[in-house]
């Protein structure tokens, strides 16, 4: 596959996060914000479903495997700290918890879901 551009990667992945809120609604899950941005790091989507509070990144690759690896060590620190500082701001939301997610999507347009996948050590 040839290299994209900065914006031909934008774009993917604004369809990806497009179609990753999409299967969120669907699911019953409301959308809270979308690229969430602190000085911590961005979010892709904040989402709640009966009171359980979901910080969500969205990785979209060719395969879902490259999708669900690409997600480093790095990112999920600057997740977990943009995450704290929404949380804090936002405090009536997550009162039945809050999880940290990714969502992978793939050149063919499968999405799936990874829980709970971010836990502080």
């Amino acid at each position: 596959m040839p290299r994209q551009s900065r914006a031909e990667a934008e774009a993917r992945g604004r369809l990806a996060e497009a179609r990753a809120a999409e299967r969120l609604q669907a699911e019953g899950w409301t959308i809270l914000q979308r690229r969430y941005r602190s000085g911590g790091g961005e979010i892709d989507l904040v989402a709640e479903r009966d009171g359980l509070l979901a910080f969500i990144e969205v990785k979209c690759r060719a395969t879902l495997a490259e999708a669900a690896a690409a997600l480093t060590p790095r990112q999920q620190a600057r997740l977990w700290a943009a995450g704290e500082i929404w949380a804090g701001a936002n405090g009536q939301h997550g009162r039945n918890g809050i999880r940290f997610d990714v969502i992978v999507v793939d050149s063919k347009g499968q999405i799936r879901r990874i829980t709970d996948v971010i836990r502080q050590e």
